[in-house]
């Protein structure tokens, strides 16, 4: 009986810091980080105020929290085995993509952290650029030595090529859409992941003959 209750509570504390997590997500949203207040997430919540301290420590906490929480698809994504070849970064990107569409929050999550200069969120989109850094770094090296690229291939500008790849026409999207006057849908999208695709590992294989390094 006790263990039965045991349970419960534990169901009815993480009900409340999942509550907490999806308020601070939609306040933080809709308005600037300063601008919200610890009482205005835990009212949406339906929370103690107290609770944020007790789950997050603080204000600041809950924000980074929050952040690491929404994007954890997205980090799935880079632990996942796609990138291990060259042929993987269609698949890579066609499955970025599809998420990103599917959490319309999470482009708009990005630039809201990244406008934020010397602010909360920062840290962590800074840790999540070095983690990419570090294992893109090693699946490089392991690309290396299958001969699949040239051993002189520089790995931040790969990563910086990769990342402008998957994040602009997610961070832009409104933008892209109202240009072409057309959807992004998933049809578009899944072209787009195509062609992205056999333009890295076009880009990669060329790398191996030398050209794009010697330009």
């Amino acid at each position: 009986m006790e263990e039965d209750d045991n349970k419960e509570n534990a169901k009815g504390t993480e009900a409340v810091r999942a509550r907490l997590l999806q308020a601070a997500l939609d306040c933080f949203l809709a308005d600037d980080y300063h601008n919200v207040t610890t009482r205005m997430i835990a009212s949406r919540a339906g929370a103690n105020v107290s609770m944020i301290r007790y789950y997050f420590g603080s204000k600041e906490g809950l924000y980074e929290e929050m952040i690491r929480e929404t994007l954890k698809p997205l980090l799935e994504i880079l632990d996942g085995p796609l990138l291990a070849s060259v042929e993987g970064f269609e698949g890579f990107l066609r499955l970025y993509y599809d998420t990103m569409s599917s959490r319309p929050e999470f482009p708009k999550l990005i630039l809201k952290v990244l406008a934020l200069d010397q602010g909360p969120g920062r840290r962590f989109i800074h840790q999540l650029l070095e983690r990419g850094r570090t294992r893109g770094a090693r699946r490089l090296e392991d690309l290396k030595a299958q001969g699949g690229i040239a051993p002189d291939v520089d790995p931040d500008i790969v990563r910086m090529a990769f990342v402008s790849l998957a994040m602009t026409p997610m961070l832009l999207k409104r933008v892209f859409e109202e240009q072409m006057e057309r959807p992004m849908d998933a049809e578009f999208l899944g072209r787009l992941a195509c062609f992205n695709g056999r333009l890295f590992s076009a880009g990669l294989a060329a790398a191996v003959g030398g050209p794009l390094e010697q330009a």
